[in-house]
Formats: C-alpha cells, sequence, structure tokens
C-alpha cells in the first residue's frame, strides 16, 4: 500500500511539474472600449478587441516544459537580440554567444510573456509553429558554411499565406480549422533555404477587403491587432498589420505581408518598420489567400534594409504555378545591395504637396541633399483611379474560388465569396460586428470579364503617367512619398515600393519615407534604402517592448 501511495505521489507530482499553466485570461474591456468611443479616428472606436475564437493558453502549451525557468536566459539574451538584424545575429550564432534553440526559445518566451499581459497584449500572434523549437535544434546540428544568411532565423508569417501545419485563416470565422495541404510557394522557400518558421499573425480579416470603415487590423478570429508605440491611441495600420506590430515589437527577427494597394506600406509605416512592395510577379502568389491576382504581392517586412534584401532574396524565385512569375527578371545583386550604399549621384524627386504639409518629410528631403543627392521638387499631377474598386471586386470574386479550389483542402473546395457572405449572416455579431459591406460590394459589381481588362489598362496607363512623366522629365532614379501615400497608383502602375522609418510626430506617432521606383526596381530600392538608412537610422524600439 505504501508503494503504490508512493507511485501515485510521483505520477501527481510529475503531472504538476508537466502541465500547462494558464497565463491567459480573458479581461473586461469595458473601459478600455469606453475610452476609445469618441476616438478622433471614427474606425478607432472599436466595438471588441479581444478574440473570442483564439485560446492562447492552447498556443503556448507544447513549449511549457522548454521554456520553463528561461525568464533568466530571456533577460541575458535582450542585447544580443532585441534589434538586431541578420547579419548580428548570424555572428552571434558562430561566436556561440547564441544558438538558433537559444533565438527561438527568446522569441517564444517573449512573445508568451507581452501577449498574455492585458496591459502589454497587441494581438499580433495567432498561431506558433508546435515543432520550432524541434526544428531549431536541427539547426545547430546541420550549419554549413554556404548557407543562406536566411538559415536559421524565425519568421513569422502573414495569416493568408498557407502553411501546412498550422491553419491559414485569413482573419475570418469560416477558415477558424483551415489546415491547407501544403505550404504556400513562398513558405516552401524559406524552408529549403533553411528558415525556419516561427507562427502565423494576425491581418485586417480578408486584407481589409471585408468591412467598409471599420478598424484595420482587426480579424474574427485574432481580434483588434494594438499599435505598441500607442495601444488604441495609434491606428496599426492594414492589411499587414500583425506582421508589422511583430516586427516592431521584436516577436522574430522579420515576418512576411502582402499587399494589393498599400498594405505592406501602411502598417511598417505606422510601426516604424522597413517594408518592400516587390514588383508584381517578382514573388510568387501560389497559396496566398487572394484579392486581386492583378494587383497581389508579397514582401518583406524588417527592422532594416539588410534583412529586408535577405528575405527578398529567399523567397522571390520563378513558380510554374503563378505564371507571371516566369517572366520576370532574376535579380542577381539583392544581397550585396545593402552593403556599400551611396547617394552620390542619385536624382530623386519630391512631391511638392507632401513637402509642404510635412516637416519630417522636409527633414527627410534635406538629409538625402546632405547625403550627396539631388532631389527634385515637383508638383505631382492629379489622376482619378476611377475603377480601381472594380478591378479589386471582379478579380476578388474570381480568385478567391480559384484559391480553395487549388490551394486549399477538400473540405474547403467549393467556398467562393457567396458562401463567406452566408456564412458570416449566422452570427453577424460574433462573425462580422463591422458589417461585410466590402464582400457584398464584390457580388454587386457588374462588371464584366472584358470590363475588367479596359479597366486595368486604363488605370495602368494613367498611372504610368503620373510617374513616368515625371521620371522622364528629371531623369528621376525614384520618387520620394510618404508611408503609403499613392500606393494605389503604385499599386496599378506596378511600381515596386520601399518605405522606411524616418521619425515620429510630437506625438510620437511613426512616420516613413518611401520610395517608388518602376518595375524591378527592388535592387536600386534597396541600394537607396540602405543609404538613407545609414544617414537618418530613426527606427527606435516603442516604449515597454525595449
Amino acid at each position: 500500500m505504501k508503494t503504490m501511495l508512493s507511485v501515485v505521489f510521483v505520477l501527481l507530482v510529475f503531472s504538476c511539474t508537466t502541465a500547462s499553466r494558464e497565463y491567459w485570461q480573458p479581461y473586461d474591456e469595458s473601459t478600455e472600449l469606453a475610452q476609445n468611443a469618441d476616438h478622433e479616428i471614427a474606425r478607432m472606436r472599436y466595438k471588441l478587441i479581444q478574440s473570442t475564437f483564439l485560446d492562447k493558453d492552447a498556443m503556448w502549451a507544447p513549449f511549457e516544459k522548454e521554456l520553463r525557468g528561461f525568464d533568466t536566459t530571456y533577460d541575458a539574451l535582450k542585447p544580443l537580440i532585441i534589434e538586431q538584424d541578420i547579419p548580428t545575429l548570424q555572428r552571434h550564432i558562430v561566436s556561440g554567444k547564441l544558438s538558433y534553440e537559444s533565438l527561438v526559445k527568446f522569441y517564444l518566451y517573449r512573445i508568451r510573456l507581452l501577449e498574455s499581459n492585458p496591459q502589454t497584449t497587441l494581438h499580433a500572434v495567432l498561431a506558433l509553429n508546435p515543432n520550432i523549437i524541434n526544428e531549431a535544434k536541427q539547426k545547430d546540428r546541420q550549419t554549413a558554411a554556404d548557407m543562406h544568411p536566411i538559415y536559421g532565423m524565425p519568421i513569422l508569417l502573414k495569416d493568408n499565406i498557407n502553411t501546412a501545419n498550422m491553419p491559414t485563416t485569413a482573419g475570418a470565422a469560416i477558415l477558424e480549422n483551415h489546415v491547407p495541404d501544403e505550404d504556400a510557394f513562398v513558405v516552401k522557400q524559406l524552408k529549403n533555404k533553411g528558415a525556419l518558421i516561427l507562427g502565423k499573425v494576425n491581418l485586417s480579416e480578408w486584407a481589409y477587403y471585408f468591412c467598409d470603415g471599420c478598424p484595420v487590423g482587426y480579424s474574427a478570429v485574432g481580434g483588434q491587432t494594438l499599435n505598441p508605440y500607442g495601444r488604441r491611441i495609434f491606428e496599426t495600420g492594414g492589411s499587414s498589420s500583425g506582421s508589422a506590430v511583430a516586427v516592431a515589437a521584436n516577436y522574430a527577427v522579420a515576418a512576411l505581408g502582402s499587399e494589393t494597394s498599400g498594405s505592406i506600406l501602411s502598417p511598417s509605416s505606422q510601426n516604424a518598420v522597413v517594408g518592400l512592395k516587390p514588383t508584381i510577379g517578382f514573388v510568387s502568389r501560389t497559396g496566398i489567400v487572394p484579392i486581386s491576382s492583378t494587383l497581389d504581392t508579397s514582401g518583406p517586412m524588417t527592422k532594416s534594409i539588410a534583412d529586408t534584401a535577405i528575405l527578398l532574396d529567399a523567397i522571390a524565385a520563378p513558380d510554374p504555378q503563378d505564371k507571371i512569375t516566369l517572366r520576370a527578371p532574376r535579380l542577381t545583386a539583392i544581397l550585396d545591395s545593402y552593403v556599400e550604399p551611396s547617394l552620390s549621384g542619385m536624382r530623386l524627386g519630391a512631391m511638392t504637396n507632401i513637402l509642404a504639409a510635412d516637416s519630417l518629410y522636409r527633414n527627410a528631403v534635406e538629409d538625402l541633399r546632405a547625403a550627396g543627392a539631388e532631389v527634385i521638387e515637383f508638383t505631382p499631377k492629379k489622376i482619378a483611379l476611377t475603377g480601381f474598386t472594380s478591378i479589386l471586386n471582379g478579380d476578388m470574386r474570381r480568385d478567391i474560388p480559384a484559391y480553395f479550389k487549388n490551394a486549399s483542402t477538400a473540405d474547403f473546395e467549393t467556398i467562393d465569396v457567396t458562401a463567406i457572405i452566408d456564412f458570416n449572416k449566422q452570427d453577424s455579431l460574433l462573425y462580422m460586428p463591422y458589417s461585410q459591406k466590402r464582400l457584398d460590394g464584390v457580388i454587386a459589381d457588374s462588371i464584366t470579364k472584358e470590363g475588367l481588362q479596359t479597366t486595368i489598362s486604363e488605370l495602368n496607363t494613367a498611372a504610368l503617367g503620373f510617374f513616368q512623366d515625371p521620371i522622364a522629365k528629371y531623369q528621376l532614379d525614384a520618387i520620394l512619398s510618404k508611408n503609403n501615400y499613392y500606393a494605389g497608383h503604385a499599386a496599378i502602375a506596378f511600381y515596386p515600393c520601399l518605405t522606411i522609418p524616418m521619425g515620429y510626430a510630437d506625438d510620437g506617432e511613426p512616420t516613413n519615407l518611401t520610395f517608388m521606383a518602376p518595375s524591378f526596381s527592388e535592387v536600386k530600392l534597396l541600394k537607396l534604402g540602405a543609404a538613407y538608412e545609414r544617414i537618418s537610422n530613426y527606427r527606435k524600439s516603442p516604449e515597454g517592448y525595449q
């Protein structure tokens, strides 16, 4: 009897030491909602903040044993990891100060620490790779001299990018349990080069082509993403909200976002991170929940130009399933673009309307001039992008069912926009608290296939003229914009864009300088960005997230 009691005691002790703790408790958010009820930005007058779907404790449970007692190690590793770029992290690993395992554990512990606290949670992370620690240990055993710089680096993905071992939800309730059969092409590229997929991050539901006038960064699955520079004060930008927020808060080395029109540029600017929207066709879209096959692309969101170049080089490749990538030129100097940047001889166009309105933009122009660039001021012509919304409507009506047929699973293969709308109507308070006006608009739009092609051609011609006229007149290498200003023009002109922190407003809100250039100018943009980053270096960690 005594022996049996001893065994029971041991089993009880063992179960207590291995059971998952409860880190997250849903809290009463009524005070926070009341405080935002009269926010000067109407769409920040939130109806809810916390997710009613996400079980955060279940997300952290696989790492309970491995992270036990990691608090002391976490504090010691902070100076080696926080705000460090990929080349620096790789040097720390070569020197033995870090390992890929300790780097992964650091981010897992940090995410749990900050996301489990109602005072610091940003509602940025939707899923974590349950195998990530074992994968990191394997990277430590397999390091090679000729590895890609992305090797062993923990990367977060916007949750419209397919992963075969985690749900891909686009933030939507109908996709809560949607786990695709295989990874998106860009994820395969990352894994082939040795990157570690840390997890999935929140986004504006259906990439903000869902509700109209609703908060950016909101999704049914993830709740309301918050900006670390001012929680409930500043917008997160959208739709790659979680990607930008997670990078800004140092939850991972870097993240992938996606953009149709401003969805990388906007959140990058709002969260003081570097964002690159590549030329359409330079990066595959296979396995990414779409809005528009005409305008969609994935792209890097990072804390530095070096990391942006490394991540872009890792994902850019021709994809037989995305035919447009087969016609795109392959740029070979991406990894060298940030090494010895110079502004000498560069000719840049600054827009007079932004110069007149924004002192940070004026300061950036003067910084560029002082560093050797010639900046020519010009007044942009006004063009109306009439019909732009119909391009998105026509494409989404066709591209959503194509995605579920070709890049999903049998259980979801018949989903189209009408099915999504009907599902949400079952519980409008839970599934669509801000309505679904944009999805309704997709169905209501009567644009034909022929009309779609005509509209694309007409707007492309107009947008190209918007950029090419000043570029030709002043022999410009790039045009300078701010945040996601003129993102729609760049989208339909098929121009890549690079946005970089250029400072903070008096109230602390981040602002970015955005470089725009003709198709497949990514290497030139990275060189310009690296040169500007070197002379400005404005990015700083948000308070409370150092």
